[in-house]
């Protein structure tokens, strides 16, 4: 058995436990990878599934409780701190607080499945003030679930490579490389999208000083300002519930379906309190497919615009009507 295969079996509960551990504090290392090995050497059964599944399932609960009552305590800047550190930079918090609204406690039995959801998922459940023994449930079913699919599928895999001996003794020789090859690919196109994102995000956002001057320029003109929509959900109005002057709040999933009246005549500014503007520009590239052109996520979103010293004021309910 080659070396490093013997050191993975030798010490695989104790790998298992500290890896997931890790991912699941936030560090982007995907260990489905890892899971899907482990499973296919359970076909040797010298890796047994009734020892890893409790050692990932420790981890899960660890990690996942550490983000729960973190969340419970400091809310928004978490959820900050953890889309800062994703590789999944289109996955934000206001995707993972729409996800709670439409499903609630269900949504952490699938969301170790999504990446960026994942790490998110916890911190928002204590946000929301879900109480911990129906978090703790919920979070270990989906824990369960993540765990058994990959290690299922690792061990399927290993079944049917052991029919094939030509085909095993390869994987049995080459098995770290394997490993190394499917790690790499996780993390080079998670880098990918991200840096694909980003780029189009750079391209299309408006800054607050250029959006200052127009809404300035409009009032001394007596001009129609541009259309400002704050995309925040509920939860991220709690620190500060000012809007940007004359801002309506339309939800990120409310938007897309209220396409047919945003106006095509004058620009239409969004922003959120997602690290550089994920959910302003997502929501952004939607609204374009459907044919509203003149769409800018603004840079920095609301706490770019606060901080800059940039007037707000109290939100006042209105409408968006069509030009």
């Amino acid at each position: 058995m080659p070396i490093a295969l013997a050191f993975f079996v030798h010490y695989a509960y104790l790998i298992l436990f500290v890896w997931v551990l890790v991912e699941q504090l936030g560090v982007p290392i995907p260990s489905i990878p890892l899971l899907l090995t482990a499973g296919t050497l359970s076909a040797t059964h010298r890796i047994h599934v009734a020892y890893a599944l409790p050692a990932v399932l420790l981890a899960c609960i660890l990690a996942d409780s550490t983000w729960y009552f973190l969340g419970r305590r400091y809310g928004n800047a978490v959820l900050k701190l953890l889309c800062r550190l994703s590789l999944e930079a289109s996955t934000c918090v206001t995707k993972t607080e729409g996800y709670f609204t439409r499903h609630g406690p269900i949504t952490l039995l699938f969301a170790k499945f999504i990446p960026g959801l994942s790490t998110l998922a916890a911190p928002i459940a204590g946000q929301t003030g879900m109480p911990y023994s129906r978090f703790l449930l919920f979070d270990l079913a989906g824990a369960l679930i993540w765990t058994e699919a990959y290690l299922l599928a690792g061990r399927f895999f290993g079944d049917v490579a052991q029919r094939a001996t030509h085909l095993f003794t390869f994987l049995s020789h080459f098995a770290l490389f394997i490993f190394l090859g499917l790690l790499l690919g996780f993390m080079l196109w998670r880098v990918y999208k991200n840096r694909r994102f980003l780029l189009e995000l750079r391209a299309s956002r408006i800054e607050p000083d250029e959006l200052l001057q127009m809404l300035e320029t409009a009032a001394r003109q007596g001009n129609t300002p541009p259309t400002i929509v704050d995309l925040r959900h509920p939860l991220d109005y709690l620190p500060d519930p000012r809007v940007l002057p004359g801002a309506v709040r339309i939800g990120p999933n409310e938007i897309a379906r209220q396409a047919d009246v945003l106006p095509r005549d004058r620009d239409i500014v969004l922003y959120c309190t997602c690290p550089s503007e994920q959910t302003s520009a997502k929501v952004a590239r939607d609204l374009l497919r459907q044919g509203v052109y003149r769409v800018r996520p603004l840079r920095g979103g609301f706490e770019g615009w606060r901080d800059a010293g940039y007037p707000l004021e109290e939100y006042v309910e209105t409408s968006v009507t069509a030009a």
